[in-house]
């Protein structure tokens, strides 16, 4: 089968396949209470590229772990994304109200609910985490936390927050990102390489040091889309991050040097794959896609 053709039914097939975990997991629209349980299935479901549950998928099957065992792993980084996506949205964060190409889920629901759903996916994301096949639960459980909280994604959300109108340097921006986005992609990886064979020091050092490149790959290209990109592609308000004197990788560097920046992320994050040989396919074409994509 052609490479590009095997990739596109990989992912189509991953991302039908966690569509189908993330609705089953989820409580049915008509659960009390019935306006919560509608507004996290709308927050979660029919819409977004599914990139951390397909680097769970992918980080699986490069230690032999078949979709099935890696479904819990990959349900929780995405519910985790959600609930993060829904707060971001909110009028005292990022106050948007496009999310995914329909209106954000406090557009929908009102701000009360949608902070509500958002707590409560966050809370689903631990119990499917902890009911999943992984080796170690409890570890399990303390990493996705380690990479939600304070030293993670919410910490990372305090720092752009509070570097509002200034200008930070290019290791400013990698070390806030890192947290605010970095931290779930590694979370993804080292999630779904625990649903398989047991990972030697070095092999895990190397899945790591990919993560983070692909995690910073992911941010860098995500500031030149919201400057290149549209509403329409995008699915999210374009231009929103240069009108609320955020920091960003195109501010720091400019448009065209963030463009080169991502691709030699994405270069290392290849390279680190390169102990693993053809076992790392996946991971290896996730990182092409993560700078390639236009949305």
């Amino acid at each position: 089968m052609n490479p590009d053709l095997a990739w596109a039914v990989w992912c189509g097939e991953r991302q039908r396949r966690i569509e189908d975990v993330l609705s089953s997991v989820l409580p049915a629209a008509d659960q009390l209470p019935v306006a919560l349980s509608k507004a996290m299935r709308y927050a979660v479901l029919d819409g977004g590229k599914r990139m951390r549950p397909l680097l769970a998928y992918a980080a699986g099957e490069l230690v032999a772990a078949p979709p099935e065992a890696v479904d819990a792993a990959a349900a929780a980084v995405e519910l985790v994304h959600a609930y993060s996506l829904i707060h971001d949205d909110l009028p005292c964060m990022d106050d948007d109200a496009l999310r995914r190409g329909k209106p954000s889920c406090h557009a929908a629901f009102g701000e009360a609910m949608a902070l509500l759903a958002g707590d409560a996916l966050q809370a689903l994301a631990f119990g499917v985490l902890a009911e999943g096949r992984l080796r170690d639960a409890a570890g399990a459980c303390a990493l996705l936390a380690d990479a939600s909280g304070v030293r993670g994604m919410a910490g990372g959300q305090a720092v752009d927050l509070g570097s509002v109108g200034a200008v930070l340097s290019q290791d400013e921006l990698e070390t806030m990102h890192r947290m605010k986005t970095g931290a779930l992609f590694l979370a993804s990886v080292r999630l779904g390489a625990a649903c398989g064979r047991p990972l030697s020091a070095g092999e895990a050092a190397a899945l790591d040091a990919y993560a983070d490149a692909a995690g910073l790959a992911f941010q860098v290209t995500d500031d030149v889309l919201d400057v290149e990109g549209s509403a329409s592609s995008l699915g999210k308000t374009a231009g929103k991050d240069a009108a609320q004197g955020k920091p960003t990788f195109v501010a720091t560097l400019g448009a065209a040097a963030a463009r080169r920046h991502a691709e030699a992320l994405r270069v290392e994050a290849r390279a680190a794959l390169a102990p693993f040989g053809g076992a790392a396919r996946r991971l290896a074409e996730l990182a092409d896609w993560i700078v390639l994509r236009t949305h």
